[in-house]
């Protein structure tokens, strides 16, 4: 029996919830094997010969080639672990957050410390809105 899902059209957002947790099992996995400094070194001498022992889908990998995290969180990526990924790469969470807004991290970070982002438009969309 399917779950209700209300969340589901929550306009530019991707759940993570039990369904995403097994699409993205493996993917995650991965990640969580770059917490190893053996794996980190296999993983950036050849990314793609790396990638290729996990049983993730060829879109998971693009996606981990392109450092494309919204992908990633699409094919099923935890971003607690896709973490991983940002930190092997000696990235910041938040120049991993800034990259999937489309902002630089300076900007990022100035809207963050603003407030952060407007919630107008962030509803579900049968909501009714209250403006």
């Amino acid at each position: 029996m399917a779950l209700d899902k209300p969340y589901l059209d929550i306009p530019g957002t991707t759940i993570f919830d039990a369904e995403q947790s097994r699409l993205g099992y493996h993917l995650n996995q991965f990640c969580m094997s770059l917490m190893k400094v053996e794996n980190r070194v296999r993983f950036k001498a050849n990314e793609r010969a790396y990638l290729d022992d996990w049983p993730m889908t060829e879109e998971q990998k693009q996606a981990v080639l392109a450092r494309d995290l919204n992908r990633c969180i699409v094919a099923g990526g935890n971003i607690y672990f896709l973490a991983k990924i940002g930190a092997t790469d000696g990235r910041s969470f938040q120049y991993m957050a800034a990259s999937m807004t489309g902002m630089a991290q300076e900007e990022y970070a100035a809207m963050m410390l603003a407030g952060g982002r407007s919630v107008q438009g962030n509803r579900t969309i049968g909501e009714k809105k209250h403006d």
